[in-house]
């Protein structure tokens, strides 16, 4: 491979996380779609690229999480099957567009292109993979060129839960396990969720097994002592979990709309949608069935610049845009190593974390930026090489021990955009359902002789699992933001009543088996759970010791 007496390495990392949305009370649910669009804009298109790469012999490395409620998603049959439905009815209206637009020449085009597209998805997702694409991912993992790490269970932002440490080494310890059952092996790294960092958190993930993590450049200039060689090599926090951290320069070139990549003008405009364009009689039957408009995923027009008139999307200037914009981030990375190396006694390391969605999903160009990019480091130069945590840990296993400070890589760079005057009201009950978890793992620890299928066992787990779905980040992140902020309030609010009713049954031996046979249906996340993870943290243990092993 070009590049193995590079100057230094890039580590290209995206994090795919999706909150846990499923609702099989309905039959078509608006935010069900989160999942579906970025199966079709993202994770395919991914898979795709990746597929290139090595079918062409460009021996590349990215790494990537997969957060547990994703996966679980992926793996649902129930999603699977009305993610397929979705396809085939987006499939059914490519169809239609193309007729819709057969003379006129600046949209014909473009509905051939998505028909092809989407027929290309189908046969990803349904033949080739039996609709599971965990096992794309996977077999990526195996080949060498792909890094899967883990995340926390629900994506809880550790931070503002280390009120209860059990609920911390839960969340980490649930991630690590379910990590294992889904791909057969231990987890060497996990994505803190939001970069979520407090002092003593990596004692937990040594624990767990984990043997890495990542930061915000703060976490890790800040660190105490102060850092040799900046964000540019991994720290060893004192319990010897490595720290990696993000650089700003490279992490901004990308995912800026306004500064970065996405904004160019021939990139195609998210935020134009034929979903809101065209005659509603014409595209009723491709919104949601009780008349609300929303994306189909059909755009026509390029960002064209700060102006409403949008000009005709054109994919071979945005294509040629995307290498142009590949060769340039190359060349800036090889010219900070090219800096960075003159002053180091180690080759440099470029830690550049993306969310997922943006490439493809908001970002439409996005995959064919990371193909690009790929092929170019590894035919074009010799400067740089990109790599995964775990390989320059094995090149440098000597590294600087520090402790990384508090931080996170929200809005100001700590706790704020998690805990302000729209969300601040969570905690207090999470909180409190926290302590009657730890309550109840302790109380009837006994109950761990019984058959798991008892009822109170099986109330018991589900106390954990409504705990675990009203922690998750996302709650508190679109109460934030200002979107779907009523789904959002009902979902903390649900899980969070759900708890403390199976609470006060198991506390009263009331519990109501008909309702609880119904949330275990609807909640249905980590059937293996063991509620008693709060008395005994198992998870947390046995993930140590087969890392160990």
């Amino acid at each position: 491979m070009n590049g193995y007496n590079s100057k230094g390495y890039l580590c290209l990392l995206l994090h795919a996380h999706l909150p846990f949305v499923r609702h099989p009370e309905e039959e078509y649910f608006l935010e069900e779609n989160w999942l579906y669009e970025a199966i079709t804009e993202t994770y395919i298109p991914l898979i795709q690229v990746f597929e290139e790469l090595l079918d062409d012999g460009v021996d590349f490395r990215l790494t990537m999480s997969l957060t547990p409620t994703l996966i679980t998603m992926l793996k649902d049959p129930l999603l699977q099957n009305r993610y397929l439905r979705h396809l085939n009815k987006s499939i059914e209206l490519s169809e239609k567009e193309i007729a819709r637009t057969a003379y006129d020449s600046r949209f014909h085009g473009l509905a051939l292109m998505y028909h092809r597209r989407l027929n290309e998805a189908r046969d990803i997702f349904d033949k080739k993979y039996r609709r599971d694409i965990v096992e794309a991912f996977r077999k990526f993992q195996d080949t060498g060129c792909l890094e899967i790490i883990t995340s926390c269970a629900t994506h809880g932002y550790l931070p503002l839960l280390n009120i209860n440490y059990s609920d911390v080494k839960a969340q980490v310890g649930i991630g690590v396990d379910y990590y294992r059952k889904v791909f057969g092996r231990s987890p060497k790294g996990i994505w803190l969720p939001e970069c979520g960092y407090y002092p003593g958190l990596d004692n937990i993930l040594r624990e767990a097994g984990i043997k890495y993590f990542f930061l915000d450049s703060h976490g890790i200039i800040n660190a105490e002592p102060i850092p040799r060689y900046s964000v540019y090599a991994p720290l060893y926090c004192p319990s010897g979990v490595a720290a990696f951290g993000r650089d700003w320069e490279s992490s901004k070139q990308v995912w800026s709309s306004k500064e970065g990549y996405p904004g160019d003008r021939d990139y195609r405009e998210y935020y134009k949608d034929i979903g809101y364009e065209l005659d509603y009689d014409y595209i009723k039957p491709y919104i949601h069935p009780s008349g609300i408009r929303i994306n189909t995923g059909f755009k026509y027009w390029r960002i064209t610049g700060d102006t409403e008139r949008k000009e005709p999307y054109i994919p071979d200037w945005a294509k040629e845009k995307a290498a142009i914009h590949a060769g340039n981030f190359m060349f800036n990375r090889q010219k900070q190593v090219e800096h960075l190396s003159a002053h180091m006694d180690r080759q440099p390391l470029i830690v550049a974390p993306y969310d997922a969605e943006l490439f493809g999903h908001w970002w439409f160009e996005g995959p064919s930026w990371i193909n690009f990019l790929a092929r170019k480091i590894y035919y074009d130069q010799n400067t740089i090489r990109m790599i995964s945590p775990s390989e320059y840990l094995r090149i440098y296993p000597a590294n600087q021990v520090a402790l990384p400070s508090a931080s996170s890589w929200g809005y100001k760079g700590y706790n704020d955009f998690w805990v302000e005057g729209s969300n601040a009201w969570i905690y207090r009950h999470l909180h409190n359902c926290g302590l009657k978890m730890a309550e109840l793992g302790s109380k009837f620890a006994s109950v761990q002789r019984e058959d798991k299928k008892s009822k109170k066992r099986r109330a018991l787990n589900q106390a954990a699992r409504e705990l675990l779905l009203a922690q998750a980040s996302d709650w508190a992140f679109i109460m934030k933001t200002g979107t779907m902020v009523s789904y959002a309030q009902k979902r903390v609010k649900t899980h969070i009543n759900r708890f403390l009713a199976l609470y006060e049954g198991i506390m009263s031996k009331s519990i109501d088996e008909e309702w609880l046979k119904e949330i275990e249906y609807r909640d249905n996340i980590f059937q293996d759970v063991d509620c008693f993870m709060y008395y005994n943290n198992k998870y947390v243990t046995e993930g140590a010791a087969q890392n160990v092993k």
